[in-house]
């Protein structure tokens, strides 16, 4: 049966402070000043935290085996009931670190007031952060792999279907479908390279730093880095507990991936409109009107592009409450575990959402060909060949090109539909040959440079892609 817990565990603040304070704060401040509401999300780091700690200290003799056993075994307790969900958080106690310590003091008594020898809960709570964001890096560059996987299922199905291409959102030259998808696969390639590197750099551990200037007894830091599966423990004391580099580069990566994945969602509201019609999105990944029956709404897409704002807000959110902070620690630091909690929880449905949309929207190749024509988006490949065949320069064969296609315009119809002697009244010594690259098929499969559009090329991005993600 668990004991119960003393006077100093129920009396609010003074839990925490002992003898320096005689009294408790108002009410105000007890609100303002906790954080378990949200921090209690670091139960499993600050658990694990804990038995490496403890484990070190039995190591170095600083605690004995008997208590070591004791704090251990306990500690596998609270885990058990906060997984159950039969733990009972307490405001009056602040924090994740204090609950987790009081309840500890209930279950095994006062060999639970050796566990916090040696250590503070400044290097606490920066350890326990640090495995949190390393944890939320791995899942969001997993998540990000998935949906690679999923644009190139999809790109390899279309790796020829040709569609527009735009600059400025007016059609610029064609381009394969496949292609078009396979720049987001380098998007989110370059993204998943960001989490990969900022985990190698937060992969330090601040345990042994103790409040701020390290501390007198014989710890091994090694020891409980190599424990937490950290490459090495941090080398100085005060950054170790004032560091907040790692959160803000996880919540810049996040705010860069939340970047592309608006872009796209952008695109498949675009592409999904009756206006464009090159996709449609499934009954999964839409919504319908309370009053128009015939809607069918982007609204993933258009929630994912959304909250984009949210992440980058709570990136600039830490950067502000970083910016003129003294070293070591200061409580401001509390503020910053909400705003990267957010935006991992935001990334996270977002990534999920997208890949979904991916995998079931139903691509309309007939539209995106019937698009692709429109706007003379093939008029460079006139211009590539009045330069290739009649050796013109490029500016003046720009402006033999802009000439042509003023007459198109003219007679209200497509590059590949003017006559030959429409295309010689512009400049005689234009052959019949110079029709047979202006339809939107041509134009694509003549991108053959690497980076380029052609149906081969793009399928061999696809292959070198697929070897490279897995």
């Amino acid at each position: 049966m668990s004991k119960k817990p003393t006077s100093t565990q129920t009396d609010g603040a003074n839990t925490l402070w002992g003898g320096r304070f005689a009294g408790g704060p108002a009410e105000i401040m007890a609100r303002i000043n906790a954080s378990i509401g949200f921090d209690k999300r670091l139960y499993e780091q600050d658990i694990a935290g804990s038995k490496a700690h403890c484990e070190m200290l039995v190591k170095q003799g600083i605690v004995g085996e008997e208590d070591g056993a004791q704090i251990l075994g306990g500690l596998d307790t609270i885990l058990d009931e906060i997984t159950a969900g039969k733990f009972a958080f307490s405001e009056a106690l602040e924090d994740i670190h204090m609950n987790i310590e009081a309840r500890l003091a209930e279950l095994i008594g006062p060999a639970a007031g050796r566990l916090h020898t040696a250590r503070s809960r400044n290097d606490q709570v920066a350890t326990d952060f640090r495995l949190w964001v390393r944890d939320a890096a791995d899942h969001l560059e997993a998540g990000l792999r998935d949906l690679q996987r999923a644009l190139l299922t999809r790109a390899d199905e279309h790796a020829a279907s040709v569609m527009p291409g735009f600059t400025h959102l007016q059609s610029a030259q064609p381009v394969t479908f496949g292609h078009h998808l396979l720049a987001y696969v380098e998007m989110f390639g370059r993204d998943r390279g960001r989490y990969i590197d900022a985990r190698a750099r937060m992969n330090e551990s601040p345990l042994g730093a103790a409040a701020l200037a390290g501390t007198s007894f014989p710890i091994d830091r090694e020891l409980t880095a190599h424990t937490l599966g950290f490459a090495r423990p941090m080398r100085n004391s005060l950054d170790a507990v004032s560091d907040r580099d790692f959160a803000l580069e996880f919540l810049g990566s996040c705010a860069i991936t939340a970047t592309h994945l608006s872009r796209l969602a952008e695109e498949i509201v675009f592409w999904s409109s009756a206006q464009f019609g090159f996709i449609a999105l499934t009954d999964e990944f839409s919504t319908g009107s309370s009053i128009m029956p015939q809607k069918r709404n982007p609204d993933a897409a258009e929630l994912i592009r959304a909250k984009t704002g949210r992440v980058t807000g709570a990136f600039a959110a830490l950067l502000m409450v970083m910016k003129g902070l003294p070293l070591a620690y200061s409580k401001d630091m509390q503020e910053d575990k909400e705003q990267v909690f957010d935006a991992a929880d935001t990334m996270n449905l977002s990534i999920a959402a997208m890949t979904g949309m991916i995998r079931t929207m139903i691509v309309k190749e007939d539209a995106m060909l019937a698009a692709a024509g429109k706007g003379y988006s093939t008029a460079t490949d006139l211009a590539d060949w009045l330069v290739r065949e009649l050796n013109i320069p490029f500016r003046q064969a720009h402006h033999i090109t802009g000439e042509v296609v003023k007459r198109a315009e003219a007679k209200s119809v497509m590059l590949e539909q003017l006559s030959l002697a429409d295309l010689q009244a512009v400049e005689p010594r234009i052959t019949d040959a110079a029709r047979a690259i202006l339809s939107v098929q041509a134009s694509v499969a003549s991108r053959s440079s690497f980076g380029g559009t052609a149906p081969d090329r793009v399928r061999a991005a696809i292959a070198t892609a697929k070897k490279e993600i897995g």
